[in-house]
């Protein structure tokens, strides 16, 4: 890729697969982080651990590099090569690692607390800068160019956002909404209509919010970057970023739960949110749950389909994938081995000789279910008296958010119910619990997870829960046991080793702490074993690298993606030509080409009023000057029936060709049958059954029997409902009634069609040319062909039938260069003149072409005719094969929508 010195896709040799190429990459990070260790340890500052050390990226620009040339040794240009070749990443979240204090003058930054700063405090693999809101309001520049300066030399850059705008973003939209939501809490009550406005400026404040962030990025951001962006807070970032670059590396990480589609889908904003997270290249998750949620959502409410690689929107592929965070496992096993700690984990067993600890650390908030955990404590203490002094409960609370008055509410709460269970089994010398009210240094923390025997993690729901990863790194000498929620997204990690409580049945908790006390040392040491496992090798470093690695990957295949999906048409270039031709011909498709966007279809409430598509009125002017200029013939080559042409081409002056070119008119004329040897519909009442049958066990879904074909159409049911009955269905076809007949089962984006074998648009384009330039008396040759439409993939034969007429590249003998006339066969087709016949529908006029029925004499008649004054006459530059809404074609060009189809023919019907 270009600018990306860091994929390894770049060396000579290097294998073509992703997981090839994910491999070999992995091979050289192992292989420069081994050499350079095998040279020697970092410098004497480091070698030994320290709370500075841990956040060692933060401190300077040489800790954030500390392979670099600066170090002076026979090696150093081996560690300027590894150094140069780092990938720079952007992390951009809601807040900065750092928090801004200001003294007079200058600013003094303090280490910010967070799971999101843990997880990447041991992250040096990239070259890294960190985008994030600064925290506090600075109005005036010259505070703000000091504030830069300051955070500057801790690798961090500022994003400043106006006091009003901070305050309904981030307080407002984001914690009032959307992380109530996202944690199955529900939206806040709208009581009075003042709310509701309230909840319209919030979220225009968040938008205003992220189009902050995404003007810092572009502004530092460097071809090559990898923008890895963070949270709830940042939905709408990758959107903004690709329309300032579509080429730049986005990446987006939830750290938090995502909801199943039925609760995101009360969310008023729940479409933009989605599509704006879509424009990321790579969506990550801390488990399958969230990501299977969020696939479920962009399924359920925009209609897109979900694939195991993501979610894809007409070709274009958002890979969603799961990574689950880690910690920095080192940091908490070397701080063990510290003289302070040491001495901390002495005087702690020393206060609680006698006594099995218990241990939760929680913020104090709702969906971490410290009153139930207190409940869970009080029903054990009931129900095994024995245990009475000899258990205590440490639970440290960390304040957050202490303005909200829920919060205010939950922290009386807690009080209360501990104050009563201490009154009613404590005693003057002990408590059976110890409630704390703050937040510990880092040292301490270490020494209560080392001293402790049994750790609570009851999360009523929570995205990760690192507390969990702490605990069990601390926990080498004394083997505790975890109890952990199965609402926690680490139950899926460390579920092997963890007991797995759900924290709402206090019953349940109460029982796992009994039997957690009362396990046999056998049974710790191997529950442990699982847990240490699990955290010493999913560390945060390695949750980066992979999610960056994926990243690039996912850009390359991106890339080779793009190779086979067509450029956009010029649609300057293909007017000049049509204004340039003598004869031209149009072929068009109608649904998806001349009738509304299929998006707007599904925004007007997914009615079965619109499966009668109708032809844009916008359209109707254009299209008609081009009917009516004597150099344009205009043929719409649709799958729909001939009642549904007739009623949206009936006053027009071009021609029609129904069910894949089956029947075709001009639309002063009759209808005539241009293949009676693929009509036959013996077949029909054994496959008319089955579609019977799914379209009643399958709501809002629908089928039609037409002339020559069965359609079963499932565009309106429930997207994830009706693409596994759809698979049903076909493989009872494949299996059961027309296993043994000649027919073909074309499977649309959401439909199944039955039709004859060979029935294809392009086996019928050659007679139905045939018919149109008998008609109409052609003297000149054709020099002119547009063919578009949003085609199945078994119609796009079409295209290739006009490719063989253009002239080789390859010089050729002067007899192998003479056009080939309509109506001669070619490959696969069989042309022949017209007779009309009556119609497989009685009471209505039809006719068909095919030899059978012909005169002999009028045959060769009609046969001259075409080879005489008929002939094709086309130059590549003037063949323009177009798909539209549809990237993955054999087509020349594409066209993304009806709306750019309107402006082709606007332009061609201006030189009529």
């Amino acid at each position: 890729m270009p600018g990306n010195k860091y994929s390894s896709s770049n060396l000579p040799g290097t294998p073509r697969t992703r997981l090839e190429r994910l491999l070999r990459e992995r091979e050289l990070k192992r292989f420069s982080r081994d050499f350079n260790e095998g040279e020697g340890e970092l410098s004497s500052a480091q070698d030994s651990f320290s709370p500075e050390s841990s956040t060692s990226w933060l401190n300077n620009e040489e800790s954030l590099q500390p392979l670099s040339g600066a170090r002076t040794s026979h090696d150093g240009g081996a560690r300027q090569d590894f150094q140069a070749s780092k990938q720079r990443l952007l992390v951009v979240a809601n807040r900065l690692p750092v928090s801004a204090v200001k003294h007079g003058d200058s600013w003094q930054l303090e280490m910010s607390a967070g799971g999101l700063v843990s997880a990447l405090l041991g992250v040096t693999e990239f070259d890294t800068r960190w985008i994030g809101w600064a925290g506090i309001n600075v109005p005036d520049e010259s505070g703000q160019k000091t504030l830069t300066e300051a955070l500057a030399a801790k690798n961090c850059i500022p994003v400043f956002i106006e006091e009003e705008i901070a305050h309904q973003y981030y307080n407002g939209y984001c914690n009032n909404t959307l992380w109530p939501l996202f944690h199955y809490l529900g939206l806040p009550q709208e009581d009075h209509l003042a709310t509701t406005r309230n909840f319209k400026s919030q979220f225009e404040a968040y938008t205003k919010a992220n189009q902050c962030f995404a003007d810092v990025v572009s502004k530092h951001y460097e071809e090559g970057d990898a923008v890895w962006c963070h949270d709830y807070h940042l939905m709408f970032l990758p959107k903004y970023l690709k329309e300032r670059n579509s080429d730049m590396k986005v990446g987006w990480f939830l750290h938090t739960p995502f909801p199943s589609s039925e609760i995101h889908r009360m969310l008023p904003s729940r479409s933009e949110l989605l599509k704006s997270v879509l424009s990321a290249d790579l969506v990550g998750f801390h488990t399958y749950d969230y990501a299977r949620h969020f696939v479920s959502a962009c399924t359920r409410i925009l209609g897109l389909e979900g694939t195991p690689e993501g979610v894809e929107d007409q070709g274009k592929l958002t890979r969603v994938a799961v990574f689950p965070v880690g910690i920095d496992p080192d940091r908490f096993i070397q701080a063990l081995e510290l003289p302070q700690v040491k001495d901390i984990v002495k005087e702690l067993k020393q206060r609680f000789a006698g006594y099995k600890v218990l241990l939760g650390v929680d913020r104090l908030d709702m969906i971490k279910g410290i009153p139930q955990k207190i409940l869970a404590f009080e029903k054990f203490l009931e129900e095994n008296p024995d245990w009475r002094h000899k258990v205590v409960l440490l639970q440290i609370a960390v304040p957050t958010r202490t303005h909200v008055l829920k919060y205010k509410q939950l922290t009386s709460q807690v009080h209360e119910i501990v104050g009563r269970i201490n009154g009613r089994f404590g005693s003057f010398s002990s408590v059976p619990i110890h409630h704390l009210d703050c937040t510990l240094d880092f040292h301490t923390l270490c020494a209560i997870y080392a001293i402790t025997d049994v750790a609570l993690v009851t999360s009523l729901r929570d995205g990760m829960n690192l507390v969990s990863y702490e605990f069990v790194a601390c926990q080498a000498a004394n083997k505790g046991v975890l109890i952990l929620s199965e609402f926690a997204g680490a139950a899926q990690s460390l579920g092997a080793g963890a007991i797995l409580v759900n924290p709402w049945n206090v019953a349940e908790v109460a029982s796992s702490i009994g039997y957690a006390l009362n396990m046999s040392a056998d049974e710790r040491e191997k529950r442990h074993h699982h847990n240490f496992l699990h955290v010493t090798t999913h560390t945060s470093q390695g949750w980066a690298e992979t999610f960056v690695s994926e990243l690039n990957e996912t850009i390359v295949e991106a890339q080779l993606r793009s190779r086979q999906i067509p450029p956009p048409l010029p649609i300057e270039a293909a007017v000049d030509r049509y204004a340039c031709s003598n004869n031209r011909l149009l072929i068009l498709g109608f649904d998806a080409t001349l009738t509304e966007p299929l998006d707007a279809l599904w925004r007007k409430g997914n009615q079965i009023k619109e499966l009668k598509h109708k032809i844009r009125s916008d359209l109707r002017e254009p299209l008609r000057k081009l009917c009516d200029d004597p150099k344009t013939t205009v043929l719409v080559l649709s799958g729909s029936n001939r009642n549904a042409l007739d009623n949206n081409f009936g006053d027009f002056n071009l021609w029609l060709a129904a069910e894949n070119g089956i029947f075709l008119r001009a639309t002063m004329g009759e209808w005539m049958m241009t293949m009676p040897e693929n009509t036959s519909m013996d077949w029909v009442d054994s496959v008319k059954h089955v579609f019977e049958y799914f379209t009643q066990r399958t709501p809002r879904s629908h089928f039609e029997l037409r002339e020559t074909s069965l359609i079963w159409d499932y565009r309106y049911s429930d997207a994830e409902f009706g693409r596994l009955q759809a698979r049903d269905l076909l493989m009872h076809l494949w299996t059961g009634p027309i296993s043994n007949l000649s027919l073909d089962v074309v499977q649309g984006s959401q439909s199944i069609e039955v039709r004859s074998v060979g029935v294809t648009k392009g086996a019928a384009i050659d007679r139905i040319l045939g018919e149109i330039v008998h008609n109409k008396g052609m003297k000149e040759p054709i020099d002119y062909v547009l063919c578009m439409g949003h085609f199945l993939a078994k119609d796009e034969d079409i295209y290739s039938y006009f490719e063989l007429m253009l002239p080789s590249e390859t010089p050729t003998s002067s007899s192998s260069q003479v056009p080939t006339p309509f109506g001669t066969p070619t490959a696969g087709s069989s042309a022949a003149p017209l007779k009309k016949q009556h119609s497989l529908s009685p009471g209505k006029k039809s006719s068909f072409i095919g030899d059978s029925m012909l005169d002999p004499m009028m045959g060769a008649d009609r046969m001259s005719l075409l080879e005489g004054s008929s002939l094709i006459n086309l130059q590549a530059e003037n063949y323009f094969s177009c798909s539209v809404a549809r990237k993955r074609s054999k087509s020349r060009y594409l066209l993304r929508s009806s709306d750019e189809v309107l402006e082709l023919l606007r332009g061609m019907a201006n030189h009529c």
